[in-house]
């Protein structure tokens, strides 16, 4: 048990040590680092100063030339001579002042539905008129052709009464 106890310390004394050793590498390497930053200020951009100029002269830097502004005053005055001048209103579209209906909504979120529904209701006429065509239940196509545009019709006011 004595012997497991010193080599315990031995271990933790190692440790510390190496520790103790990493962290002073770390120490030297953020020393190094920042006495590079200080000696390299120099290397640093020149700044532009656009808008500005600087009262200190030992800044150094470009100094941009100012571009002329525009004459405001006449633009100015221009828009306030438009806004003197009467408004004329041509036309008014009736369809952005009428209120909507309250179901509008849903009309516009179930559409696509419906557009799917009615080419799969297409193909299920067809498909039954052609199966009556062979069972020879309609003599004439004429007559089959009527009465599927007069479904079609029946669905399609039935889907607008809701």
């Amino acid at each position: 048990m004595a012997n497991d106890d010193e080599n315990n310390l031995g271990k933790l004394a190692e440790e510390s040590l190496k520790r103790k050793e990493r962290l002073q590498k770390l120490r030297e390497q953020a020393l190094s680092k920042t006495a590079d930053t200080k000696g390299g200020s120099e290397k640093l951009p020149k700044p532009v100063f656009r808008s500005y100029k600087p009262h200190n002269e030992t800044t150094e830097g470009e100094v941009l030339p100012q571009e002329p502004t525009g004459d405001i005053e006449t633009a100015i005055q221009s828009q306030l001579n438009l806004l003197q001048q009467p408004m004329v209103i041509d036309e008014i579209d009736i369809t952005n002042l009428a209120p909507r209906k309250p179901d509008w909504d849903l009309k516009r979120d179930v559409s696509k539905k419906l557009e799917r529904l009615e080419r799969r209701t297409q193909k299920a006429i067809a498909e039954l008129i052609r199966e009556r065509l062979k069972m020879n239940q309609f003599e004439d196509i004429s007559q089959a052709v009527n009465v599927a545009t007069a479904q079609v019709q029946a669905e399609k006011n039935t889907d607008e009464d809701y």
